[in-house]
């Protein structure tokens, strides 16, 4: 199947680890089997940007909700919140 200007977006939230000594000072993630991601990276490309205001290291939620258009200087969209109305509480 051919993916020309196709995009797919792949956010890897929660990915950041220590290195372990029983993975021989790898992160899981480095000791991990990741063929999918592997073909998907070779094919790719990778930019950087800045999901909150710049200096500011932004915690998981604010990160992914602002990648999805969601200023998080404007809103208060704990994860703990989204959910509980995805739940319909």
């Amino acid at each position: 199947m051919e993916l020309a200007n196709t995009i797919i977006y792949v956010v890897l939230d929660g990915v950041g680890d220590k290195p372990i000594r029983e993975l021989g000072d790898r992160t899981p993630l480095e000791a991990a089997a990741t063929p999918n991601l592997d073909r998907l990276t070779a094919k790719g490309a990778m930019g950087l940007l800045f999901t909150v205001k710049r200096g500011i290291a932004p915690e998981s939620d604010a990160g992914v909700f602002s990648l999805l258009s969601y200023d998080p200087s404007k809103f208060d969209l704990s994860r703990g919140v989204v959910e509980a109305m995805g739940a319909g509480i």
